[in-house]
């Protein structure tokens, strides 16, 4: 009994580190290797969102560090292997993606709809200032019939005044 428990706690902390495996790429030059940890660095990886292949541990992030080893190894340049990554994962794949119709809603709408907002109110507010306008402009039948309601208040406010 004790020697399988102790095979068991043996087994155990053996298969531990082998969770823990780093990949080891060997290259060409050293110009290779600067650019796979480049090019780690600048492709997303789709499944984690926000963290590069470099620093992901998805298994996704592991097959695309090791296509891009495989594609560094056959001599394919920098935006080769952008360009091929980009075909199979879409823009999402870049930090910096290309500027395209959908990207430049997400950034141009904001600002289409602050202007057309303050379009709007200085069209209405222009638009209540002439409706009140065009309604307080009297008929010249209007404006007398006012002028002589006002003579009228006033002369009989002068004889109160005087009583």
């Amino acid at each position: 009994m004790k020697k399988a428990s102790l095979a068991l706690v043996t087994a155990l902390m053996i298969s531990v580190p082998l969770y823990a495996a780093i990949d080891i790429y060997e290259f060409d030059s050293p110009e290779q290797e600067a650019m796979f940890h480049q090019l780690g660095k600048e492709l997303r990886c789709p499944k984690c969102q926000n963290n590069n292949i470099a620093d992901s541990n998805a298994a996704l992030a592991q097959d695309l560090r090791m296509k891009v080893y495989e594609m560094l190894k056959q001599g394919k340049s920098e935006k080769e292997i952008i360009d091929y990554m980009v075909a199979r994962y879409g823009n999402f794949v870049t930090y910096n993606p290309p500027m395209t119709f959908s990207t430049a809603i997400l950034w141009v709408g904001p600002f289409g709809f602050l202007i057309i907002g303050f379009a709007v109110l200085v069209i209405r507010s222009r638009r209540k200032n002439t409706v009140a306008a065009e309604q307080s402009s009297l008929s010249d039948a209007e404006q007398k019939r006012l002028d002589a309601l006002l003579n009228d208040k006033d002369s009989e406010n002068d004889k109160a005044d005087n009583r």
